[in-house]
């Protein structure tokens, strides 16, 4: 993509998202598992914000922020709210309705995390859920014990641990490179001790978005008989999770980042959250379900909630063919498969074109390979500032954000104002590469 940055034109960036395309379908056709040819515009189809008159023009590349909503979801929030907005769990009609539809989406979100219904705990946010397990947990721990949190985080993963530090436990800090953005799992081994209670990082950062080796990390902490929780909100969109194979004993998870509504989601493995100090009305303390829950969560947005593994669903059926006797999980990780190199496509132009000039830098892996970097692209100009381009990619029609996205930790480490922080592109799987040429000629142009 090194042209490029020489002041090419609108033609020859045309030329090369499509090589690239080429020459990836052609590399996957030599893999194993052959997928079915992906439908963008059948997925583009379930989203009715890309008929929508104005929002239509955009080019969505700021879904790490909040992802666009399938009719699936819309149609359940629409009815939830018309006809059975009421208290759950009472044996009237409408309350039957209410309860069957927030069951519903407990066992189908669950089934996709492959955990018990039990497991999963909703919340108004992800910041709200490691609150209340921060607390939850500090019962259990004795003063002087230790936690690890990384620099590479969004906030809302690592704050309430921080703060643990105010009540008599010893905090630890796993900082990333500051050239890069990313975690060394061998800084990692050099601060866990026989005290080590916690190790809270992400899966996949919202700004570094390189995927951590989970499976290594649980390995380690275990070991030392510590709890490891994951914040998979900016890995989820991508990728699916099987917690079990993880071995993690918490995973965080926002619908509103996955096609749903704007809800926090949290899995906690049953041994712990057996164990856990009970912070929801006494009465109800022998529910492992409300053992994280304070209060009770917005009915109408988990009751949607099934609509995000529906419309899964819908895409499986479409490029797979309907019927079968596949498990929940194996749907959802063939869904991914075609996500997965979809996206893969999408972003390799964008990172090849961003590594490829001296006056740019790219966060976190320079890979293009979707097994080890997610979608999101943030980047620095040592000559244009953020906020500069960020203008130039909104006149565009191009959505995007700029500044530190809530990790702030992470923008400081690299260096950077955090006001005026990274540009960040974040592509899923229902973009197109129109968008990525847009965003590409605007780029050319002002670097």
């Amino acid at each position: 993509m090194g042209d490029v940055q020489r002041g090419t034109s609108r033609e020859l960036i045309r030329e090369r998202l499509t090589a690239t395309a080429v020459d990836y379908v052609a590399h996957m056709t030599t893999k194993p598992v052959v997928l079915p040819a992906f439908d963008v515009g059948f997925v583009r189809s379930q989203f009715p914000a890309f008929g929508h008159h104005e929002t239509g023009r955009w080019a969505h590349l700021e879904n790490a922020g909040g992802s666009y909503v399938p009719r699936q979801v819309i149609d359940l929030v629409t009815d939830l709210f018309s006809n059975h907005k009421t208290q759950p769990s009472w044996n009237f009609a409408p309350s039957r309705r209410a309860t069957e539809a927030i069951d519903r989406s407990r066992g189908l979100m669950a089934a996709t995390f492959n955990a018990h219904p039990d497991e999963i705990h909703f919340g108004p946010s992800t910041s709200q859920n490691t609150y209340v397990l921060a607390r939850s947990l500090r019962h259990g721990w004795n003063d002087g014990d230790e936690v690890i949190v990384t620099n590479q985080d969004h906030e809302a993963n690592i704050g309430s641990w921080r703060r643990l530090a105010e009540t008599g436990m010893v905090v630890k800090e796993w900082s990333v490179d500051p050239a890069k953005g990313m975690l060394d799992i061998a800084d990692l081994e050099s601060l866990i001790t026989d005290r080590t209670r916690l190790v809270a990082l992400t899966h996949a950062s919202n700004v570094a978005a390189t995927v951590n080796p989970i499976g290594k990390v649980a390995e380690l902490v275990h070991a030392a008989g510590g709890l490891v929780v994951i914040d998979g909100v900016s890995y989820a969109p991508h990728y699916p999770i099987d917690v079990k194979a993880l071995d993690c004993d918490v995973y965080l998870y926002s619908a509103y980042k996955t096609y749903g509504p704007h809800v926090g989601m949290m899995y906690t493995k049953r041994s712990v959250l057996e164990s856990a100090h009970h912070e929801g009305h006494f009465f109800n303390e022998s529910h492992l379900s409300t053992r994280l829950t304070p209060a009770g969560p917005d009915h109408v947005e988990v009751g949607a909630c099934g609509g995000v593994v529906d419309y899964y669903n819908t895409v499986h059926d479409h490029h797979f063919g309907g019927g079968g006797s596949q498990t929940q999980v194996e749907r959802i990780s063939d869904v991914f498969g075609l996500f997965g190199a979809h996206e893969q496509v999408l972003m390799t132009p964008l990172v090849e074109f961003l590594t490829g000039r001296d006056d740019v830098h790219l966060v976190g892996s320079r890979s293009t390979d979707h097994a080890r970097r997610a979608p999101t692209i943030a980047f620095h100009s040592g000559k244009v500032s953020s906020a500069q381009i960020y203008e130039a990619l909104i006149a565009a029609e191009v959505s995007c954000g700029y500044g530190h996205f809530y990790a702030h930790r992470l923008v400081t480490a690299l260096g950077l104002d955090p006001d005026d922080g990274v540009v960040r592109l974040s592509m899923v799987h229902y973009n197109m590469l129109d968008d990525v040429e847009r965003a590409l000629v605007v780029l050319d142009k002002i670097l």
